[in-house]
């Protein structure tokens, strides 16, 4: 998977052990050069030790599976052959070796953020198996969303994504020049997709994401859609979006942990959203409980528009896109956000259209 991170270019280095790759990090540091390495290991393992050495990064997270301590971790000093044999012979050995592993992993990143590292939870449920495991302040890591996003999403501002169904890469070239046209005033945005043609390999079908509002990814879409149905594009365009939207998901431990008015747990959003965005005329509505392992925590609703260069089409973009950022509004309006209400009022959100 390193090689593969590599290759494709979302990686420049492999390192082979700690010491090597903490020597490339210090040297690129010292020439002032941005520079990504990777190490192949356990995180449970690496983490102690560079706290061991003194070494306190600036930012910290994990992106470690701990969702499922049977088939989807490894507990540091164990190789996958032992684990798989595990798996048939004796679970519950896996499950404690995992919440052990677990613990000295997480009670390593409070350390880092006692040195005054930026520490944040990523969303799998990594905190909650630590305090299984017995690390009682586990959850004085904040998770990502509350610490950073809510002021966005509360706007409904979220991760929007296309996707060229030509297969042309130069499709989404030209919707990346018809972004930077349309919001020249979202440094954000525009710093991104510039940064992004020339970072950001395609893999599968060319797509691009950006972090688009409500009403900003409605008029995105339907002038997409009109470069569709003059011949400027080679092919229709999908837009989607993340799952983890201001009003798709519900998730005490993820999106929506210490929300203002204790509605953490609250799955109507969600739902509501997947029913409007159905009567909305959108081409595919998903609802979801467990995406990544997420079983009996989660409920989220997905959805794509197709912006085939029709009238229709141009229709259930302006319902579909328009209502599901209003409902994100909404949502969050209603939880108590002033960001949220502000932006009621000034795009003028006081129903969802139809």
């Amino acid at each position: 998977r390193a090689r593969m991170r590599q290759q494709i270019g979302f990686l420049d280095e492999i390192a082979p052990d700690l010491d090597a790759a903490l020597a490339r990090i210090a040297a690129a540091q010292a020439e002032g050069r941005a520079l990504s390495v990777g190490l192949v290991g356990n995180a449970a393992e690496i983490y102690p030790e560079i706290a061991a050495r003194g070494i306190t990064p600036d930012i910290v997270t994990d992106q470690t599976s701990a969702h499922d301590l049977v088939f989807g971790y490894v507990p540091a000093g164990y190789d996958l052959d032992r684990v798989r044999r595990l798996r048939e012979q004796n679970p519950d050995e896996l499950i404690a070796a995992g919440r052990e592993s677990i613990a000295r992993h997480v009670t390593a990143m409070l350390e880092f953020q006692k040195r005054g590292a930026e520490v944040f939870d990523n969303g799998n449920l990594i905190r909650t198996q630590a305090r299984e495991g017995g690390v009682a302040d586990a959850f004085d890591i904040p998770i990502f969303t509350e610490a950073y996003l809510r002021p966005l999403f509360a706007r409904a501002i979220g991760p929007f994504r296309w996707m060229a169904l030509s297969g042309a890469p130069s499709d989404i070239a030209r919707i990346d020049d018809l972004v930077l046209e349309m919001f020249p005033q979202n440094a954000i945005v525009t710093n991104w997709i510039r940064l992004a043609r020339d970072h950001v390999p395609f893999e599968g079908l060319p797509a691009r994401i950006a972090w688009l509002g409500h009403g900003e990814r409605t008029a995105l879409a339907r002038a997409v859609n009109a470069l569709v149905a003059d011949g400027t594009l080679a092919g229709p365009v999908a837009f989607s979006r993340d799952h983890l939207d201001a009003g798709g998901m519900a998730h005490p431990n993820i999106m929506t942990e210490n929300m203002r008015d204790g509605s953490d747990a609250v799955a109507d959003w969600p739902l509501l959203d997947a029913m409007t965005l159905c009567a909305s005329g959108a081409d595919l509505v998903a609802v979801h409980s467990g995406g990544g392992g997420y079983a009996g925590y989660m409920t989220s609703a997905g959805v794509t528009v197709i912006a085939d260069g029709t009238d229709a089409a141009d229709l259930r973009l302006d319902r579909a896109l328009s209502n599901d950022t209003a409902l994100g509004v909404v949502r969050y309006a209603d939880a108590g956000y002033p960001e949220a209400l502000d932006e009621a009022r000034t795009k003028k959100i006081g129903h969802i259209p139809t």
